[in-house]
């Protein structure tokens, strides 16, 4: 298992940002990054602990789908853990993904993100720094597109 932790500060308060990426991704995701994600279905669930849903991604995407469940969601502090657990994103190194992701108050009106990734990876593979950063940079980059987001619409998720 390879754990990686990783944090940024955002100029939105943690409950914007949960509603937006925790609760809302399924619609909003597609939205704004519809060069990369077609959509985002509950196969089982409705968000709860438990729920799995499937990410479709666009064509032009390096993958075809990933399904995650939600494994722990606490609305009042703004957390939520979920699992990869099945998908060509885990390229055939892996056997599951877990994150938590928590958004804390930071400064006047802002927050921290804090994302822990744990790769378990399937028998005697070993995955590189390389794929482990790629993904970094997406998850990231995801926060940042919606971060943009709720910065020009400043009413969204209040």
């Amino acid at each position: 298992m390879v754990k990686v932790s990783q944090s940024f500060r955002t100029k939105v308060t943690p409950d914007r940002m949960f509603k937006a990426l925790i609760l809302d991704s399924h619609n909003l995701a597609p939205q704004l990054m519809f060069s990369s994600i077609k959509s985002i279905e509950f196969l089982q669930g409705k968000g709860e602990p438990g729920t799995i849903k499937q990410m479709n991604f666009t064509q032009d995407s390096p993958f075809n789908y990933v399904k995650h469940r939600i494994d722990a969601i606490d609305e009042e502090k703004y957390m939520c853990k979920y699992t990869f657990i099945e998908g060509d994103a885990l390229m055939d190194k892996l056997d599951h993904i877990t994150y938590e992701v928590k958004f804390e108050p930071y400064g006047y009106g802002g927050c921290l993100c804090k994302i822990t990734s744990e790769y378990y990876t399937k028998d005697n593979v070993e995955i590189k720094e390389e794929d482990i950063e790629h993904g970094k940079d997406r998850a990231i980059g995801m926060y940042e597109v919606v971060e943009a987001h709720l910065l020009a619409h400043p009413h969204a998720y209040t």
